[in-house]
């Protein structure tokens, strides 16, 4: 994990931006849609006052702009700009390529057991941010 914050921390170093702007930018890809602000903070984990200052940062960074929802005009939507996200998308497909490759000598049992693994990890990690985020925890 900690090799992966350091990769993370120099990926979001290369493009000017926080590992957190950087991680929000990949969920951002990830959405059918544009996304409000308390969107991001649910996805995030973030107050609406940090996501609000992260939009801010992404914004000043000329990856996503505000818009006004047309259906809703009180809502403001987040907007991922297509030329940069296209941008970063092509620097972490030159960084990405040599990932798959770890894979490639492996079975589909190992592969198999690794998915496995992998998901039990994103629960389970939901499952400890959700407890550290509870009242209850001591």
């Amino acid at each position: 994990m900690a090799s992966y914050a350091l990769f993370n921390q120099a990926v979001a170093d290369h493009i000017g931006l926080h590992p957190t702007d950087l991680q929000c930018l990949n969920l951002l890809t990830l959405e059918k849609a544009p996304v409000t602000t308390g969107r991001i903070a649910e996805l995030t984990g973030l107050t609406t006052g940090s996501a609000t200052r992260l939009v801010d940062r992404l914004e000043r960074a000329g990856y996503v702009v505000r818009e006004r929802d047309t259906a809703d005009r009180r809502r403001v939507l987040v907007v991922p700009v297509p030329e940069k996200v296209a941008e970063f998308g092509r620097m972490w497909d030159r960084l990405g390529a040599g990932w798959s490759t770890l894979f490639d000598d492996l079975d589909d049992s190992e592969l198999a057991l690794i998915v496995r693994h992998m998901k039990r990890t994103v629960e389970f990690s939901a499952g400890q941010v959700e407890r550290l985020r509870s009242d209850d925890f001591g």
